[in-house]
């Protein structure tokens, strides 16, 4: 199975500009760049390094389902000339995550906001022929207050919005520190996969004794952690990805996969970011080239 793997842009190999980043993309053998905006300056440096669009971040989607209508409509408009700019400059994937500016807001409450606002912003994406992908995370503790991130909600979110342009980041790694099977949310709900996140989580047996899954009283032990997990780059976690390629090739997926840096050991400088990047992408290799 042939898939393109490319990266988000970690901050340290991202502080070197675009047009590094995308030269040492390319040198290392990455096909595409998930990029934060999408305007024909990004698009003419992905060119020239011959690499493909990724994802391109929605911004100000906190505002898309805060509870002042005018403050949801102006958000509105903003997703949607993002679309429109991205569209004109040859972006297909919009990656968003759907966290409500107030984090107290009970799921539930966003989630009828979201029903509200959201059916026009993607009738706007299939006009522009942009594909929503919605991110896993669950959002910041302790509310963790993200609409979009169990499967409960995928789908009541994928019934009152059917439409393809509508469908999720497939990230395994929230999965896996949610307790969520990874493998049967891709039977589930793997139709609606318009981009895939190579992160993987492993799970921290002595700490998850220690506080079961709620946060760590006195701070986490390891970095991108809250006590009983960590991210980890691909390979180093209980994600599956044989087993996640197979699912992924027998529903015809067609995007890439954009590694997800967020992993301690390979962080804090640009030659661990570097180096974690690259082994990501020997792993991902395995089964998705």
């Amino acid at each position: 199975m042939k898939l393109q793997i490319g990266t988000r842009i970690p901050p340290k190999i991202g502080a070197q500009g675009l047009e590094s980043t995308a030269a040492w993309a390319a040198s290392v053998g990455l096909d595409t760049l998930d990029v934060p905006r999408l305007n024909s300056e990004v698009k003419q440096i992905l060119d020239a390094a011959g690499l493909g669009i990724g994802s391109v971040d929605a911004h100000g989607t906190g505002a898309l389902l805060s509870r002042d209508d005018a403050r949801r409509e102006a958000a509105a408009v903003s997703v949607k000339q993002q679309m429109t700019e991205m569209a004109a400059n040859g972006g297909k994937v919009m990656f968003m995550c759907l966290v409500p500016e107030d984090h107290t807001t009970p799921r539930s409450e966003s989630f009828a906001l979201f029903k509200d606002s959201f059916p026009d912003v993607i009738r706007h994406a299939e006009q522009q022929g942009i594909y929503v992908a919605i991110e896993g995370w669950p959002g910041p503790a302790p509310h963790y207050p993200t609409i979009g991130c169990t499967p409960e909600m995928w789908r009541a979110m994928f019934e009152a919005i059917p439409s393809k342009h509508f469908g999720l980041n497939y990230d395994p790694s929230h999965m896996v520190r949610l307790g969520i099977d990874h493998l049967r949310a891709l039977s589930e709900f793997g139709e609606r996969v318009n981009h895939v996140h190579g992160k993987d989580t492993e799970i921290l047996t002595d700490e998850l004794y220690e506080c079961g899954v709620l946060e760590a009283t006195f701070g986490a032990k390891y970095g991108f952690s809250e006590g009983s997990w960590r991210y980890t780059i691909p390979g180093h976690g209980a994600v599956e990805w044989s087993k996640v390629a197979v699912r992924l090739d027998r529903l015809g997926y067609q995007g890439a996969i954009g590694i997800e840096l967020e992993d301690h050991r390979f962080w804090g400088t640009i030659e661990k970011e570097q180096e974690g990047v690259i082994k990501a992408k020997e792993h991902l290799a395995l089964y998705f080239k």
